[in-house]
């Protein structure tokens, strides 16, 4: 490829105009623009009609110095937003952080990533303060990783900056489960995937989820006998739901990670 650039700036002194390319004629186009040519070499030594447009890089008919004429730019975002607040309070709902473009993708560069991202929360206080969201009948859960976001003070002022209480683990036996936890593949409900019948899962229970006055979290399944098949939803999709059986209760959740919820 050096030779052949050498060559032809050789080419060019002798014969002036001889080297049009797309950095003499200023073009640059995106997708396939067959309107987007000059009178030039080609990479392939041949000398006529070459383009300067993105998809000459898939048809081989790009003028000699497109590369260079034309280099390609990936997509450039910024930092994630922070978190926005649940969508509802005392129930299920959403909550989503956003990024902003700061370079748009040229010339066959990287597309640019997901700009919005969306996980399911739970709010246990309405906006005048009032504790809520402990009614629920069947356990909502989801993965143990957001466990590390979630504050007391921020979920439920009911907690006391003092309380220190370590929370417990409920291990449950997967019984059956809708296939809409398999087809999940956003980043923040892929965890979702990992939910197999069969399997021993473990649920933590730590506050803003476990209940200041009982100290048990909603659908722990913590007065079951065991045979008795309980009900559980993943935040973030409501059609990922299924049952399970109580295992045991434990003081710490021991599972693999990918087996590994807490209660919301």
């Amino acid at each position: 490829m050096r030779t052949l650039w050498l060559a032809l700036c050789a080419l060019a002194r002798l014969w002036p105009g001889t080297l049009a390319g797309c950095a003499e004629a200023g073009r640059c186009c995106p997708g396939r623009d067959t309107a987007c040519f000059v009178r030039g070499w080609r990479l392939d030594r041949v000398y006529g009609t070459c383009f300067c447009d993105q998809a000459c890089r898939l048809t081989g008919d790009c003028c000699f110095d497109y590369a260079r004429a034309c280099p390609a730019r990936p997509c450039i975002v910024g930092e994630w937003s922070p978190w926005s607040g649940c969508a509802d309070q005392c129930k299920p709902a959403a909550r989503v952080r956003r990024r902003q473009v700061r370079q748009e993708p040229r010339n066959g560069g990287a597309p640019c990533p997901p700009l919005e991202e969306r996980a399911g929360c739970l709010d246990y206080s309405t906006p005048q303060g009032q504790g809520c969201g402990h009614s629920f009948v069947p356990a909502f859960i989801t993965t143990s990783a957001f466990n590390k976001e979630r504050t007391r003070q921020a979920a439920s002022p009911r907690w006391s900056a003092d309380t220190e209480d370590t929370g417990y683990c409920m291990e449950f036996k997967t019984e059956s489960l809708t296939p809409h936890c398999a087809l999940e593949n956003r980043p923040l409900t892929r965890w979702m995937q990992y939910l197999r019948e069969g399997y021993t899962v473990c649920v933590d229970c730590q506050p803003p989820a476990m209940n200041s006055v009982s100290l048990r979290c909603s659908g722990d399944g913590l007065d079951s006998d065991g045979n008795q098949t309980l009900h559980w939803q993943a935040i973030g999709n409501p059609r990922c739901q299924g049952t399970w059986k109580k295992v045991r209760r434990v003081d710490q959740c021991s599972c693999p990670a990918v087996h590994s919820f807490i209660f919301i």
